[in-house]
């Protein structure tokens, strides 16, 4: 056996069954040994594309993504995907073939060890035959129990040499205790004298409640307290079918209604959110409330500075069973939160503006979302990126469906598409939806033949507004010309269809809702290319470049 063969084999028994990349000289041994394994490669048109997908698939299916490069300039395209990953916290591993150990005259050397440091991951190098497979061990071991993305570097010459099997491989998964983390009895005692002594708590959930399955907790708590619930970004919309006092996120993303509401807490229980500054509003949200903080990390400092005065660590599901057995201990709270006026002011938002931004030929963008939403089943899962154009989506959508949002990880656009094509590889090609700018689309275009190419049910919603949209307004604001942040592009309708997929150039709500209507009844790779309007601003900036109260 070939070192190679004993790397794919080890990738196997780690649990790899799709990898996404580019082949190379110095990764395409690997590759040949996987297809024979029966992994699906993706052959995709950009390497940081094939780890944006890794990435999405990851978060997806909740266990390590693979990519894989060649050596030199194939490792280095790696470099904002990797750390948009790393500051995800998403567990992958990137097999990265290397040049033969020592020459530094090759023409596609790097340093990967220095590279990988630099871009956020960690890293493991096969530098001898015989620690071939503990290499790979160690790769998914780290990607696993530092939920961070891991290089795993393999010299090209160290890759042909024979492999001498030394005993069964032993995956990365046995050498894991995955027992739920149990509370300390003490510190939910401490919790539940907290939440009693409390007459108006906020419930906030975060991406760690969600994985844990603690949703039926979480609304018993809720029950008992008379508590509002909330939820972080990377949790939208979630449980928001199951109660009516749920206030959607907290923080810069939340109504006006709801941040006024979120002001009365006297208590926070944070479940699996780290209450950073963005969901607090850097401390100014809950400016009388004390905190319980359920995490499984070992400390959690939050964004407004503090720790919380009872931080129990444990899984949220275990740690919220023990905390809703306690209080039933006690006579039942008040009614907090659960109020008939407080039903009414959540209500009223949800409320259509009076008028939408009447332009020819363009959408008011909010009146975009609110057709998406209306038209787009509940089963079919979203994805948001990140920009100035996806604030209308992140605020408006309101159907309760699987949401992965890239906001806020490492602020870079274009990622969203590139997670949407692997979420769906990972979900078993379920069809899935993702809200984009035209600028964020077109930065990586050519993955969308990927997609066509593998037949993925991926449609791709492009609010375009012929520019960069988040400069265009942030320039208007400080005084700059706007014009500068302004690109005219193609009708991106009829470039999706010469790519193989379908495609539709919108400029009404009929025009959007037959194209939504087409997609439903046969979902494929479609893009919608929905002309908006650049005379609206999101309620986020005009908070943060006006300091609207809004």
């Amino acid at each position: 056996m070939k070192v190679y063969e004993a790397l794919a084999e080890a990738f196997v028994k780690e649990g790899a069954t799709d990898v996404f990349g580019m082949m190379g000289d110095a990764n395409m041994h690997w590759m040949n040994a996987l297809h024979e394994r029966g992994v699906n490669l993706y052959e995709v048109r950009h390497e940081g594309s094939g780890l944006g997908m890794a990435d999405g698939w990851a978060r997806t299916a909740g266990r390590p993504g693979v990519v894989t490069t060649t050596s030199g300039p194939g490792t280095a395209q790696l470099a904002t995907s990797m750390i948009v990953a790393a500051r995800a916290h998403t567990p992958l591993v990137a097999f990265c073939g290397e040049t033969p150990v020592g020459d530094e005259s090759a023409v596609q050397y790097l340093d990967q060890r220095r590279f990988a440091a630099a871009i956020e991951c960690g890293f493991v190098h096969v530098s001898r035959p015989d620690l071939a497979e503990e290499a790979v061990q160690r790769a998914f071991y780290q990607a696993r129990t530092e939920s961070r993305p891991v290089m795993l570097s393999a010299p090209v010459d160290v890759q042909v040499k024979e492999y001498e099997e030394a005993g069964p491989y032993i995956p990365s998964t046995e050498l894991i205790d995955t027992a739920r983390l149990l509370p300390d009895p003490a510190r939910i005692e401490q919790a539940s004298a907290l939440v009693r002594a409390a007459k108006r708590v906020v419930i906030i959930a975060g991406r760690g409640a969600r994985s844990s399955d603690a949703g039926e907790e979480v609304l018993r708590l809720q029950r008992r307290t008379g508590a509002l619930l909330a939820t972080t970004l990377q949790a939208k919309n979630w449980l928001c079918d199951a109660t009516e006092f749920h206030v959607g996120i907290s923080g810069l993303y939340g109504n006006k209604a709801a941040m006024e509401l979120l002001q009365e807490a006297d208590c926070v229980i944070a479940v699996g959110a780290s209450l950073n500054h963005y969901t607090t509003e850097h401390g100014l949200l809950f400016p009388d409330a004390t905190y319980v903080q359920i995490d499984n990390a070992p400390h959690v400092v939050m964004g407004n500075g503090r720790a919380a005065e009872c931080y129990v660590r444990a899984d949220a599901r275990t740690a919220l069973a023990e905390l809703n057995r306690a209080l039933e201990q006690h006579p039942a709270q008040p009614e907090g939160f659960h109020t008939d006026d407080v039903r009414r002011r959540l209500t009223e938002p949800l409320k259509a503006p009076s008028g939408y931004e009447a332009e020819p030929g363009r959408l008011d963008p909010r009146e975009a979302i609110r057709v998406l939403d209306a038209e787009l089943p509940g089963e079919i899962g979203l994805v948001l990126g990140s920009g100035h154009q996806t604030d209308f989506g992140t605020m408006l959508f309101q159907r309760s469906r699987d949401v992965l949002s890239n906001y806020g990880m490492f602020g870079a656009i274009g990622q969203a598409p590139l997670l949407t094509i692997g979420a769906v590889v990972a979900n078993g090609g379920r069809p899935t939806f993702v809200v984009e700018g035209d600028a964020s689309f077109l930065m990586h275009l050519a993955e969308f033949e990927t997609a066509c190419r593998y037949g993925l049910p991926v449609l791709v919603v492009v609010m375009n507004d012929e520019g960069l949209g988040a400069e265009f307004h942030k320039a208007k604001a400080k005084g700059l010309d706007p014009q500068l942040a302004v690109i005219p592009n193609p009708d991106l309708g009829p470039v999706a269809i010469a790519l193989g997929g379908a495609g539709a150039t919108v400029r009404s709500t009929g025009e959007l809702r037959a194209a939504l209507a087409e997609f439903v009844r046969d979902p494929r790779p479609t893009v919608v290319d929905v002309r908006i309007t650049r005379n609206v601003l999101s309620v986020p900036y005009r908070r943060l470049q006006y300091g609207e109260d809004v």
